[in-house]
C-alpha cells in the first residue's frame, strides 16, 4: 500500500504551498522571525532535563526576579564617559599637553582634551552628570553609574559582540535571546524581543540580537521606528492578497502539512517555522495598535518629543506594557556616536536626541508603577579617550578615539540601587583602576535581577553547556537594592 504522507509530499512542498499561496502576512518581511531552530531546547535551567520543543511560553525564572523585562539603550559607536557621567577635572590641568599616562588605542592621539561640557551635582546623592544629560540627571537618584567598565580590544565589531552577545570572537546568542529562553513572553501576539534602530541597521546588523545556538523563536526582530504608519514600520505586516480568514484557512492547512512532514522526523526546525507564521498572523491585529503612539494622550507624546527617539522610546514603552520582553533601542544606523571629530559638537547633537525620550521614559514607568521591575541599561560597546585624536598629518582633529579600558554604563529601576557610583577610573579616564567591571559581569547581573544564577543557567550545544557568561562573571552586589 502506498505511503499518504510520501505521496503527499511528492505532490506539494512545504516552499511550494508558501510561493503558490500568495501570503502576505507580516513575518514575510521579518526574516529575524524565520531563523529556523538549529537544535531542539533544554529547559531553561536544567541542560539534564528532557529535551522539548522551544516555546515563547512565559516561564518561570529560577528564583524571584525584581526585573521582569528589560530596555536597553544602545550608543552605537561609543559615548565619551568624560563627557557624559565620569568628570576629570583633571584633564583642565594638563590641556594641550601630554597625559602622565596613555594606552594604545585604534588611532593616533595626542594631548589631554578636556571635557568641553560643565558638570554639576544632581540629586540627594549629589552625583555629577555632564550637561548633555541634564534632564536623564534629574532621576540621578534612581540610577546605577558603572564607571569602571571594561572591554577587550578598541575595534567596534568585536566589542559590539561582546557587549551584546558576550563573546568577541565565537558566534553566541544575544542577550536578549538568552531572556527569552529564560523567561519566554509575556504576548503571544508579538514577538517577545524587538531591536529598534532608524534609519537601517547598526554595525554587525543582525548578528546583535542574534539566536546563535539557542532556537531561532528567540532572535530579536528588527524594526526601523523612523517611520510612523504600521505598514512601513513593519513591511508586509498586512496581505494585500488574502482576507484574515482566508489567511487563516492557509495557515490551518499549511500546520496540517508541516505536522505531518514532521511526524516521521526529530527536527524541530519546523515548529519554529510554525510558531513563526502563526505569531506573524497573529501580529497583524496587536502590531497595528501597539506602535501607534496618537493613541497616547497628547501630554504623554509631549513628555517624549516629536522626533525619531521620542516615538522609538514611546513605542518602546507601550511594548513593555503589553508584555514584550526586551527591547533595545539602537541610536541609528552605522555607529552614530563614533566622533573622532568635533565631539563637542557631534556629542551636544546627539545627547540631545536622547536626553528627553530617556528621562520621559523614567518619568513614565515610575507613574505607571513600572520601574520597580523595569531594568533600564544605557551605554555603548566602549568608551572614548580622554586625549585628544590626531589626523594623517598629525593635526588635532577635536575628536576622541575608541577606549575599551575604562568606560560608562547605567542601570536603573528593576531592583536596582539608585544613587549610587560604582567604581572609577583613573585620574584622566583612561582605565579603569578601582573595581573593574567586565561585560560578564554586567551581564551576570542583568540575568541575576531577571531570576537567574549566571553559573547555572545553561544551555547544551555540542556536548558543552554554554553560558551567557561563558566562564566568567560575578554579580555585581554593591549595586543591587
Amino acid at each position: 500500500m502506498a505511503d499518504p504522507e510520501r505521496g503527499m509530499e511528492s505532490i506539494l512542498s512545504r516552499r511550494s504551498v508558501l510561493r503558490r499561496s500568495g501570503l502576505g502576512f507580516g513575518a514575510l518581511g521579518l526574516l529575524d522571525l524565520f531563523e529556523a531552530e538549529r537544535v531542539r531546547a533544554a529547559g531553561p535551567t536544567s541542560p539534564s532535563s528532557p529535551p522539548e520543543i522551544a516555546t515563547l511560553a512565559p516561564k518561570l525564572p529560577q528564583f524571584p526576579g525584581k526585573a521582569k523585562r528589560v530596555i536597553h539603550f544602545f550608543l552605537n559607536g561609543g559615548p565619551s564617559q568624560v563627557d557624559t557621567f565620569d568628570p576629570k577635572p583633571a584633564l583642565k590641568k594638563y590641556e594641550g599637553k601630554p597625559a602622565p599616562i596613555t594606552f594604545t588605542t585604534e588611532r593616533k592621539t595626542g594631548a589631554a582634551l578636556p571635557s568641553p561640557f560643565a558638570f554639576r551635582k544632581y540629586g540627594e546623592s549629589g552625583i555629577e552628570v555632564s550637561e548633555l544629560f541634564h534632564k536623564t540627571a534629574q532621576h540621578i537618584d534612581e540610577i546605577a553609574v558603572i564607571r569602571s567598565m571594561v572591554a577587550q580590544v578598541p575595534n567596534h565589531e568585536p566589542s559590539l559582540m561582546l557587549m551584546n552577545c558576550g563573546d568577541s570572537v565565537l558566534s553566541r546568542p544575544s542577550v536578549g535571546a538568552w531572556v527569552m529562553y529564560g523567561l519566554g513572553t509575556e504576548n503571544q501576539n508579538l514577538p517577545g524581543f524587538i531591536a529598534m534602530c532608524p534609519g537601517g541597521m547598526p554595525i554587525k546588523d543582525t548578528d546583535n540580537w542574534q539566536s546563535g545556538f539557542l532556537p531561532g523563536i528567540y532572535q530579536g526582530t528588527f524594526v526601523d521606528p523612523q517611520h510612523s504608519e504600521v505598514d512601513r514600520l513593519i513591511e508586509n505586516i498586512r496581505s494585500p492578497h488574502a482576507s484574515r480568514e482566508t489567511q487563516r484557512r492557509q495557515l490551518d492547512l499549511l500546520g496540517q502539512l508541516n505536522r505531518a512532514h514532521r511526524a516521521s522526523r526529530d527536527d524541530a526546525r519546523l515548529d519554529a517555522r510554525i510558531q513563526s507564521f502563526e505569531l506573524a498572523f497573529r501580529m497583524q491585529m496587536e502590531a497595528a495598535e501597539v506602535f501607534d503612539i496618537s493613541k497616547e494622550p497628547r501630554s504623554i507624546r509631549e513628555l517624549y518629543g516629536d522626533e525619531v527617539h521620542g516615538r522609538q522610546t514611546l513605542m518602546a514603552r507601550r511594548l513593555l506594557e503589553r508584555g514584550v520582553r526586551y527591547v533595545q533601542l539602537w541610536h541609528g544606523a552605522g555607529q552614530p556616536w563614533d566622533n573622532h571629530a568635533q565631539i563637542e559638537q557631534n556629542h551636544r547633537k546627539l545627547a540631545a536626541q536622547l536626553d528627553q525620550p530617556i528621562a520621559a521614559l523614567l518619568t513614565d514607568l515610575k507613574q505607571r508603577g513600572m520601574l520597580e521591575d523595569t531594568l533600564v541599561v544605557w551605554g555603548g560597546e566602549f568608551g572614548r579617550t580622554p586625549t585628544v585624536e590626531l589626523d594623517g598629518k598629525g593635526k588635532s582633529s577635536m575628536g576622541r578615539d575608541h577606549n575599551p579600558y575604562g568606560f560608562t554604563v547605567w542601570m536603573a529601576g528593576g531592583g536596582i540601587r539608585g544613587g549610587t557610583v560604582y567604581g572609577a577610573t583613573d585620574d584622566f579616564g583612561f582605565k579603569s583602576v578601582e573595581n573593574p567591571v567586565t561585560v560578564h559581569d554586567l551581564h551576570a547581573t542583568i540575568l541575576h535581577l531577571l531570576g537567574f544564577n549566571h553559573e547555572e543557567f545553561t544551555y547544551r550545544y555540542a556536548g558543552r553547556d554554554f553560558r551567557l557568561t561563558d566562564v566568567h562573571g560575578q554579580v555585581i552586589k554593591p549595586i543591587v537594592a
